[in-house]
């Protein structure tokens, strides 16, 4: 599994590994939100330090499933931090597949995103929307889902695409909305909302991520392409009035413009997963930012 040590990908391995499945974890740790971070995630992991982008990659050899989840993340990807996500995202998967030599038989789940989509014109969006990324993000998402059908094609590699749509839940990157709402109601600080709030999002609990990740390695045609997404969909204003009731508090709101790269509304439609492999989200919003809480405010009480 590439990107082990990551939010979706600690969660997914400990539940690969707790199935009794043997999992060789793979993370660069790299710099773009703190490392240490990281390194809570792995703990009771084995995860070896390896650089997708120019790193030996033989350990692929003999597997029976490869779990691509190592990228750049974040949509807010314009000016001269685009060569990372080029590295990070385009090369890094281009070698993936180059490392399968052919590939054996084993397939890849590879991680995709809802940023593919942009501003859709169809909500709940089907997964055959003309994709359309607002964001150089989203541009190297789509460059990989077309890279991976060229070796699928030409190769005749396995491969299930998976394209997440705003997951959360325990472990969710610092740089994501619900956990910065989360640790300033708990440690009493400000919270900057990017644009007027009413944006809205498909919003997905982490463990339901899980489930249609290994649903789709064990279960899915080969060359499937799926929406990964909540059964709720909410406003941003909505969401942090929920984490106020849970948390008891009220939070310290301040209004910022709206960042370039974000979308105004994503909705999956999951007919496909659901009539393919028989997934649907089963944690409701309320639930999963309450699972949220608890743990970002653990952590905020813990420092």
């Amino acid at each position: 599994m590439t990107g082990a040590a990551g939010f979706i990908g600690s969660h997914l391995s400990e539940a690969l590994l707790a199935a009794g499945h043997d999992v060789v974890g793979i993370d660069c740790f790299t710099d773009y939100y703190d490392p240490a971070r990281k390194e809570e995630n792995a703990r009771g992991l084995v995860v070896r330090r390896i650089d997708l982008a120019d790193g030996n990659l033989s350990l692929f050899e003999g597997a029976d499933g490869i779990f691509h989840l190592a990228g750049q993340p974040g949509v807010r990807s314009f000016g001269d931090l685009f060569p990372d996500y080029v590295r990070r995202n385009v090369l890094a998967t281009q070698r993936v597949f180059e490392a399968l030599d052919g590939g054996g038989g084993t397939r890849v789940v590879l991680a995709s995103s809802s940023s593919i989509y942009g501003e859709a014109e169809t909500y709940p969006t089907p997964e055959d929307t003309p994709p359309l990324p607002i964001s150089p993000y989203g541009v190297t998402k789509l460059a990989c889902e077309h890279l991976a059908r060229a070796y699928a094609s030409v190769f005749e590699e396995d491969v299930v695409i998976l394209r997440y749509f705003t997951v959360y839940g325990p472990r969710q990157r610092p740089d994501m909305a619900f956990t910065r709402v989360a640790e300033a109601l708990a440690a009493g600080t400000p919270f900057e909302l990017y644009g007027d709030g009413t944006q809205s999002r498909s919003f997905t609990f982490v463990s339901d991520a899980v489930a249609a990740t290994i649903a789709a390695m064990e279960r899915a045609p080969a060359d499937a392409v799926y929406n990964v997404g909540g059964g709720e969909e909410a406003t941003m204003r909505e969401a942090i009035a929920k984490l106020e009731r849970i948390s008891g508090r009220t939070l310290d709101l301040r209004q910022d413009y709206r960042k370039p790269g974000d979308v105004r509304r994503t909705s999956a439609d999951v007919s496909r997963i659901r009539a393919d492999l028989g997934w649907e989200p089963r944690v409701g919003l309320d639930e999963g930012l309450r699972e949220q809480w608890s743990w970002a405010s653990a952590r905020v009480a813990a420092r």
